[in-house]
């Protein structure tokens, strides 16, 4: 099992398990919730008394820091399950606090890492379903933790969405033409319609309802469980807030 030749720097932590007791399927993407070169983050995980690791961590600059071997489960995103299946990647915070906000440079190459991962474990596709079930997971469902902040959590999407691209994997939920993705209302008539993070029920819910009432609809896809789903205008930046149109009205 080899390592990422983007790799700029190394300093492999004695805190892991060897080997990982499952081979790599998934990815989990944190923050460092601090702007940590890849030096000061290695020199975070390096005492053994820290009890924590991650394989790779990003810096604001792009450069790319080596800390468990691929071949090993990093003690990263405190549950043994996603960290023997998962490479786990540390990424800079060039913002501190508020959002969390990551550079476009480390952004990129976060993107960049992940393909080189896919393609050297034979990962074909990065399945984001806003939960534990999908291959592309984040700390905070397995811990109560804010990681990987509200920045990159908004990203994941579109995180996958880019990697499954550079895959040749272009079996995305399809957006409408913009004519057809023209804002529009709705009246839903149920009390209890899900709002799920992405356009088909193999996505989690947000945890709340709709509600009785009229909406605003930005974009429409197609996915699974419906005959379409809908964008509500309030999740329009992150694009995580979508419902089954089968239940709304169009005004």
């Amino acid at each position: 099992m080899s390592n990422s030749k983007l790799v700029n720097y190394m300093q492999l932590s004695p805190n892991c398990s060897k080997p990982r007791n499952h081979v790599i399927d998934k990815l989990t993407i944190h923050h460092m919730a601090g702007n940590l070169t890849v030096e000061q983050c290695g020199s975070v995980f390096a005492p053994a008394s820290r009890k924590a690791s991650a394989n790779y961590g990003i810096g604001t600059d792009g450069r790319v820091g080596l800390y468990v071997d691929e071949a090993n489960r990093s003690w990263c995103s405190s549950n043994s399950a996603n960290d023997n299946r998962a490479v786990t990647i540390e990424v800079a915070n060039d913002e501190v606090g508020g959002n969390w906000h990551v550079s476009d440079t480390a952004l990129a190459k976060l993107i960049d890492l992940c393909v080189d991962i896919c393609q050297r474990n034979g990962i074909s596709r990065i399945n984001y379903t806003g939960d534990k079930s999908g291959n592309l997971t984040m700390h905070k469902w397995f811990a109560a933790t804010a990681c990987p902040g509200p920045y990159l959590e908004s990203k994941f999407p579109y995180i996958a969405e880019q990697i499954n691209a550079r895959l040749g994997n272009t079996q995305q939920p399809s957006a409408q033409t913009p004519s057809d993705a023209t804002p529009y209302r709705v009246r839903i008539v149920i009390p209890d319609l899900n709002i799920r993070k992405g356009p088909g029920t193999n996505y989690g819910t947000v945890g709340r309802y709709t509600g009785k009432g009229v909406f605003t609809i930005v974009e429409e896809a197609s996915g699974t469980g419906a005959t379409k789903w809908g964008l509500l205008k309030a999740y329009q930046a992150g694009r995580n807030g979508w419902i089954s149109l089968d239940y709304a009205a169009k005004l």
